[in-house]
């Protein structure tokens, strides 16, 4: 486990690992790694730096921190759905951060009915694994990297109210 719910303050609910997500859908990993190797596109997937996309040696990597994993933290300012469709499931949300940035992440969930803890003021973690692109280098000259979900969490209840909520 890479979020520390005890650490938070507040009673939290872990919604989302990758690990579960990627039991319910093995295919994944097969079609992530063969873009990976795939050489006729050099621009597209995975460079496999820190091995092969949820394989032993990619998770080894993640837990002796040789690849960058980023926790974002805050209360939900806004819940909406992202996209073109605007007929789904909420999937995405504003987070401010202590430090007073807003942050927009994706809502990974393992079972659907828990999107709808997704709420303002509700406290989220999240935390991606920083995985490197083929398509090097980012505009800014850095590294170009995927951020991919491997863990999140939410209050079980606002922490905060905003605007009169919560």
């Amino acid at each position: 486990m890479f979020l520390d719910l005890d650490k938070t303050g507040v009673p939290m609910k872990q919604v989302y690992t990758l690990a579960a997500a990627l039991q319910k859908d093995p295919k994944k990993i097969a079609s992530v790694q063969a873009l990976t190797l795939n050489a006729s596109k050099p621009l597209l997937g995975l460079k496999g730096t820190h091995g092969l996309y949820a394989s032993p040696a990619w998770w080894a990597s993640i837990d002796n921190c040789s690849m960058p994993l980023l926790t974002i933290s805050g209360t939900i300012q806004r819940v909406y759905v992202a996209g073109q469709d605007s007929s789904g499931k909420n999937n995405a949300i504003d987070l401010l951060a202590d430090d007073g940035r807003v942050h927009t992440a994706g809502i990974y969930v393992n079972d659907k009915a828990d999107i709808a803890m997704f709420r303002v003021g509700c406290l989220v973690a999240l935390v991606y694994a920083l995985d490197e692109l083929k398509d090097q280098p980012a505009r800014d000259g850095g590294i170009n990297h995927a951020e991919i979900a491997l863990e999140m969490a939410v209050s079980l209840a606002p922490v905060v109210a905003i605007d009169g909520v919560g």
